[in-house]
């Protein structure tokens, strides 16, 4: 190969994320399409260790929003949830239907990861850099795909396992049990509930999540993506971008709860759920479980960009 022929291949560049094939100085790039599988991959081993830490400020959190006023009310708040869940099943309770969420982070954090990968490489500009839209638009794009091929079926069943340990009589025994219990019962169709209201969900979420994230990054490194961010520094950002996105979608995330509980047949589809919550429960009531989902999302955000973080650096090492 002549000179003339290297450099017009090395000046070639990736129609969709104009990116170098070759770097400057000769070496071999990252292949477009590895980025999205190594997204994927540390998305799912991020989803596997970040559960196991969070999960029983989530199960607090869905109690609560489950919780209606009245008579069937059964707590007065976070610690009350926590102490009666305690004394009637032990510790353990309140690891209800964590099988559930362990077989769904994993592919629910692979999607998200790998999609908004995927949406930044063909968003980004030439030195890796998102402008304020293609934020929102990246974010909201990994957020529809991990709503539509992970996140619903797997809430829907873990919900209802919560749900079903406020019975008298729980009938599901386990994880396998349940899913089959609720297929034979409702159908495929069954483990979708609240899709709208998940994919409205989740798509905010993701979109605030990143849009924060990608913003507070680019602050930090000042247009210039070879610039290094201590692990301590992305989880404070991490932390900020899941307090920004449980204000923002909170009142979502208690529809899709309810359009996904044991009684979700009261309601006819998500729009009629959310005017029944306000006329007989009053706007305070999207709020609900807000203080539990805050601490847990913080959290949660905070630890899966910090771990993410980690593997994407190692990855970007080893495997090229």
């Amino acid at each position: 190969m002549g000179y003339g022929d290297y450099n017009r291949l090395n000046n070639f560049r990736n129609p969709f994320g104009n990116r170098p094939w070759l770097d400057q100085n000769g070496a071999a790039a990252a292949a477009p399409g590895n980025t999205g599988i190594k997204g994927i991959v540390a998305g799912g081993i991020t989803g596997g260790i970040e559960i196991c830490i969070t999960y029983p400020t989530e199960y607090v959190k869905t109690q609560l929003q489950l919780d209606e006023k009245g008579g069937q009310k059964k707590y007065t708040g976070i610690a009350d949830c926590a102490k009666k869940t305690i004394k009637a099943n032990g510790i353990l309770g309140l690891y209800r239907g964590l099988s559930v969420l362990i077989y769904g982070s994993i592919p629910k954090s692979a999607v998200r990861f790998g999609a908004f990968e995927k949406f930044k490489t063909f968003l980004a500009d030439e030195k890796g850099n998102l402008s304020p839209g293609t934020r929102l638009l990246a974010g909201l794009g990994a957020g529809v795909s991990e709503a539509i091929f992970a996140v619903t079926p797997m809430e829907t069943v873990k919900v209802k396992f919560i749900n079903d340990q406020r019975s008298a009589n729980p009938k599901y025994k386990g994880f396998f049990h349940g899913v089959r219990m609720i297929i034979k019962e409702e159908g495929i169709g069954g483990t979708y509930k609240g899709l709208t209201a998940t994919i409205m969900k989740q798509g905010s979420n993701q979109a605030i999540r990143f849009f924060v994230m990608e913003t507070c990054k680019d602050m930090y490194k000042g247009g210039d993506p070879n610039v290094h961010i201590p692990k301590y520094i992305i989880g404070v950002m991490g932390a900020f971008a899941g307090a920004a996105s449980v204000f923002g979608n909170t009142p979502i995330d208690v529809v899709k709860t309810r359009m996904q509980g044991l009684e979700a047949k009261k309601y006819k589809n998500t729009l009629d759920c959310a005017v029944k919550i306000w006329k007989n429960e009053g706007p305070f009531a999207f709020y609900k479980g807000t203080v539990p989902r805050l601490s847990r999302v913080c959290l949660d955000v905070a630890i899966t960009f910090m771990i993410y973080d980690s593997f994407m650096e190692v990855f970007n090492k080893v495997w090229p």
